[in-house]
Order: structure tokens, then C-alpha cells, then sequence
């Protein structure tokens, strides 16, 4: 450690003189919109919250308090999906009892299911560590079932400080999110501004985003969020109304979640030359920033908006219901989860489309419009007999997207080789269930059939489905189709035609290119693991071995894989 320390200083001099003749020792101080400065030192947040700042301090504190026989839990931030079974699988919201964090980036821990390691940037610490999750009874040890009564009675008595706790993280957290943005805005974005040669500004674009706008946006909010913290008494504190003022800006977030994907992807490439890794290096060094590589201060704006939701439901629960905050509380929770849960679900969308691009250029045969041009969600799948006018059946596999059906032959001898046959557009047409016996329209006898009707034209197609369970599902999926429809154009779900366009040509890219061991199954790639400890590595960083489209799926949280993929990865040509 003391020869790799050694080295790094001994590299990054010239990288450090290259910056600071930029004028890099310059006060970093921003001017807001009203012209004042940055309120707060580094020294000063290092007083307030030297449990965030310090490297390595949160895992010394954890450590210590495990050590004293203290149970230490954490929440989920994000689904944690896992094939190995080293990896502990969880869902955003589960509470996880951490049991060893000597490592930075990997703590072993215990959920109802399993002991194992899983990745600590999934997870927040609980503010209050004393009490008994609700739902952590099963992980419980029977020698501490007979001090549960013990630890309620202390929760009832100190509802103040708990509440007290939880105001103060969320001040504490807000004002060392503002440092790391500002060393981001300040310490990386402006430097690299100065060196044109190495830099175009649409590489900045795609590695930093809308961070500056994040930035203002969060300066403001803080302000607001101080005039409602009350010194003397924090859990007299009403900051729910902030929150609520707030709550459209925080949509700014979207957009930068969105983009976080082509920002690692973009970094990584960068990233393989020496002199961006010395340069990244000495900007943070110059910048006093903690010991913290760039793309994890670059995750921390998608790690933020997904932990205020959980911050404000511990809060609710030691807001008495003759509080003065709680209304706005409440609401507040409501809100910034509906803002979290909307991002999810635009950044799902965006994975999706890599999918089912990669899907497209696995079929014989493709004819018309790309599938991508008017869906992004693959919604059902499965084989059905289609029926024509003249009675003939076809068996048929039929994958369902929102707008449209799309079905494909399976190849007589390679059963995973799929050649398209056509489509059906779903904006005009009408889910009919059709009972057993003899089908009129059709004049065959039909069991397990449904029927989709054009409602302009009247052109009706059959299907029979080989179980009752089956015609049900898809009905049920037809049905879903078209409320997701609705959804999406409610919330102004929409998926740019230059990222489509990436992701068709990346799919060609990558089927072209011949790769192999890529899993199309949904799931993350799990880290590469010793015998006994997890990889002992900084951050969060993929295996050279990873295809670029998945190079940010380490930093990333992913959902519940669905079993449609599955079906895909059993459908697509991508095996031997």
C-alpha cells in the first residue's frame, strides 16, 4: 500500500502542475443566482458530518459498533438481483442486518433468506439503530427476542430524539451532497473545460449531464431546508413543506439518471488511457475532494434521489400524528416517491429498449419498421395457434409490445432460430374472450380462444391457446398493454429517437461482432469473487471481460428480472 501510494503521487505531479497552471488553485467558490457564496468550508462540513466525509470512516464506525455487540442495520436503496450465490438478493425497501464491513465497497450481511455479501452502495445505513424493524422478525437471533419489549419501551421514550436523528441526517447528508456536487462542478467540469485537446464538449455533455443545473437546483433547495430546521429543538423541524415546493424541480433528476448509462460508458472508454486517469486524479486531489474515484461522485446524484423517499418514511414514523409537519410529511413522502418510482421507471425503459434491440437483430428474416420506433416495453410472450379465415392453424411465438403484436416461426431443426412472419398494430383493436364450441365468425370448433378485433376495419384475428391459464394471461396482457399506453402518455413517457437509434446500432454492433458470453436474461453481472472475500476493489467497476452495453450494470440497480426475458433468451440465436 505504501509503494502504490508512492506511485500515485509520483505520477500525478505532472498532472497536478498541468492543472494547477490552468489556474487550478483558484478559489472554488460559486456564485448562486443572487450572487452570494458557497456557505459552507470543507473544514466546516468535516466538523458538522466527519462520519461521511472521512474515507473509510463510515465502515470504522460500522465495524466498531458490530464489535460492541451492536445490531447495525441497513435499507435498500435498489432491487439488488443476483445469479451468484455469494451475492445477497434484495428489493428496494428490505431492511438487511449488516454483520462485517471491513471492506469499502462490500459488506457481508443477513437478510430472512441468506447470508451474504452485497454491494454497500445499495444500501443506506438506518438512522436509528436501536429499534426493531417491523419486518426483520425472522432475522432476529433468539437471545435478543427477550430484549425486543426493552427496545420498544426505549422507542416510545425517546420518539423525540429519534426523530431528532432523522432530521439531522437529512440536514447532515443534504449539506455533504452540496460539497460533492460542487467538487464535481468545480473540481472536474471546470478543468476540463480548459483543456480542449483532451476534451469535446459533447464528451462533457454525455460524462456530466445536467449536473450543474442538479447543483443550483440543490443550493436552493438546502436554503429553504435550513429556514425550517430549528436549532434549538430539531424535532420541532417542519421541512415537509420544502419537499412540497420543491417536489417539480426534482425532475431535473430524470434526465440525469437517464443519461448516467452513456456517462459510464463514456468515462470507461476515457478511462483506458493513462493520461485521463492521471488528469481525473490530479483534479480531484487539487479539489480536496475525499478518496472517492469520479464515477462513484458521479453515481451520487442517482444514489440521492432514490434515498430521500426512505429518509422521509423514517421520518414519518416519529412524526406524531398531532405534529404540526405531519400533513406535510405525508405528503412529502407520497411525492418524492412518486418522483423516485417515475426515474426507475424511465431508466427501466431505457434498459428495456437495449433489449429488445438486441432481440430484433436475433431474427431471420426482419421486415418493416424497427421495433423500436413506436415500443419500448415488451409486455407478454409465448406461443399461440393463430387461425385463419380459412381454417388453417399456424404455430405461431408472439412477443407483445405496447403498440403492437409481433410474431415469428420457430426454425423446424434449430428450435432457438426465429424468422418473422408479421405484425399487428394494438391502437385500434379490441380484446374478445371467446367461449368454447363452435366460433361463428370462423365456423370451426375452438377451445381456449380469444379473438383481436379492428375496430376501424373490422379485420378479426383468432388465437387458441393451449391451456385455460394461457388465454387468460394474455387477455390479462392485452388488457395491461393498453393502461400502459395511457400511462406512458399521461406521464409523458418517451424515448428519444437518437437513443433508439444507439441502441439498434449497438445491438448490430455487438451481433456483428460475434460476442460471446452476454446474458440477454435481464440480470446484472454479478462481480467476480475469491474464495472467501468479495473482490477488493475502490469502486464499483465492471470486468474487462463485460461487453461495453453492460458496463455500467455494477453501479447500477436493476428490477426483479422479468420472466418474459427469459423466454427470450431461450427464443434468440445467441447460444452455440
Amino acid at each position: 500500500m505504501v509503494a502504490r501510494g508512492a506511485m500515485a503521487r509520483f505520477w500525478s505531479l505532472e498532472s497536478l502542475q498541468m492543472v494547477a497552471a490552468d489556474g487550478g488553485t483558484e478559489s472554488s467558490a460559486l456564485v448562486d443566482d443572487n450572487g452570494s457564496e458557497e456557505d459552507y468550508s470543507y473544514e466546516e462540513l468535516c466538523q458538522a458530518a466527519p462520519r461521511y466525509l472521512q474515507p473509510g470512516g463510515e465502515q470504522l464506525a460500522i465495524n466498531e459498533l458490530i464489535s460492541d455487540g451492536t445490531v447495525v442495520y441497513a435499507e435498500a436503496l435498489w432491487d439488488h438481483v443476483t445469479m451468484d450465490d455469494q451475492e445477497l438478493g434484495f428489493k428496494a425497501g428490505d431492511v438487511i442486518r449488516v454483520l462485517e464491513a471491513s471492506n469499502k465497497d462490500w459488506w457481508w450481511g443477513r437478510n430472512e433468506d441468506k447470508e451474504a455479501w452485497f454491494p454497500a452502495s445499495f444500501v443506506r445505513l438506518r438512522v436509528n439503530q436501536e429499534e426493531v424493524p417491523e419486518n426483520c422478525n425472522s432475522i432476529q437471533d433468539e437471545e435478543q427476542d427477550a430484549d425486543i419489549s426493552k427496545h420498544r419501551q426505549k422507542i416510545a421514550e425517546n420518539k423525540d430524539q429519534m426523530r431528532t436523528n432523522v432530521i439531522q441526517e437529512i440536514m447532515n447528508t443534504e449539506q455533504v451532497y452540496i460539497k460533492h456536487l460542487k467538487d464535481i462542478c468545480e473540481g472536474y467540469i471546470r478543468q476540463c473545460r480548459k483543456h480542449t485537446g483532451m476534451f469535446t464538449t459533447a464528451q462533457l455533455s454525455t460524462i456530466f449531464g445536467n449536473i450543474e443545473d442538479i447543483y443550483k437546483f440543490q443550493r436552493k433547495f438546502l436554503k429553504d431546508l435550513e429556514k425550517q430546521y430549528n436549532k434549538e429543538e430539531p424535532h420541532l423541524s417542519e421541512i415537509g413543506s420544502c419537499f412540497l415546493q420543491h417536489q417539480e424541480g426534482f425532475a431535473i433528476y430524470s434526465e440525469y439518471c437517464n443519461n448516467h448509462p452513456s456517462a459510464c460508458i463514456e468515462l470507461s472508454k476515457l478511462m483506458k488511457q493513462g493520461k485521463y486517469r492521471h488528469f481525473f486524479e490530479a483534479c480531484r486531489l487539487l479539489q480536496q475532494m475525499i478518496d472517492i474515484a469520479i464515477d462513484g461522485f458521479l453515481l451520487t446524484p442517482v444514489q440521492k434521489i432514490c434515498k430521500y423517499p426512505l429518509q422521509l418514511a423514517e421520518l414519518l414514523k416519529y412524526t406524531t400524528q398531532q405534529h404540526s409537519d405531519y400533513n406535510n410529511i405525508k405528503a412529502a413522502y407520497e411525492a418524492m416517491k412518486n418522483v423516485a418510482c417515475l426515474i426507475n421507471e424511465r431508466k427501466r425503459r431505457l434498459e428495456s429498449i437495449d433489449k429488445i434491440a438486441r432481440w430484433q437483430v436475433s431474427i431471420v428474416d426482419w421486415e418493416g419498421p424497427d421495433v423500436l420506433a413506436r415500443s419500448s416495453e415488451l409486455i407478454h410472450s409465448g406461443e399461440l395457434t393463430k387461425i385463419s379465415k380459412q381454417g388453417k392453424s399456424q404455430q405461431r411465438t408472439f412477443f407483445l409490445f405496447d403498440h403492437q403484436l409481433v410474431f415469428c416461426k420457430k426454425d423446424l431443426l434449430r428450435r432457438d432460430i426465429l424468422y418473422y412472419k408479421d405484425r399487428i398494430d394494438m391502437d385500434e383493436m379490441e380484446i374478445v374472450d371467446i367461449e368454447d364450441g363452435k366460433d361463428r365468425d370462423f365456423n370451426i370448433n375452438v377451445k381456449n380462444a380469444f379473438k383481436i378485433i379492428n375496430r376501424t376495419t373490422e379485420e378479426i384475428h383468432l388465437f387458441c391457446a393451449k391451456k385455460q391459464e394461457d388465454k387468460k394471461r394474455w387477455i390479462a396482457a392485452c388488457e395491461s398493454e393498453r393502461r400502459r399506453v395511457q400511462e406512458d402518455k399521461e406521464m409523458g413517457m418517451e424515448i428519444s429517437e437518437n437513443q433508439k437509434k444507439q441502441a439498434m446500432q449497438n445491438a448490430r454492433k455487438s451481433r456483428q461482432g460475434k460476442i460471446k458470453g452476454v446474458s440477454y436474461n435481464g440480470c446484472p453481472v454479478p462481480p467476480p469473487h475469491q474464495t472467501l472475500h468479495p473482490i477488493h476493489q475502490r469502486h464499483i467497476t465492471v470486468p474487462t471481460s463485460v461487453p461495453q452495453q453492460q458496463v455500467f450494470a455494477l453501479a447500477e440497480p436493476k428490477r426483479k428480472p422479468s420472466l418474459f426475458w427469459h423466454t427470450f433468451n431461450k427464443l434468440t440465436p445467441f447460444k452455440k
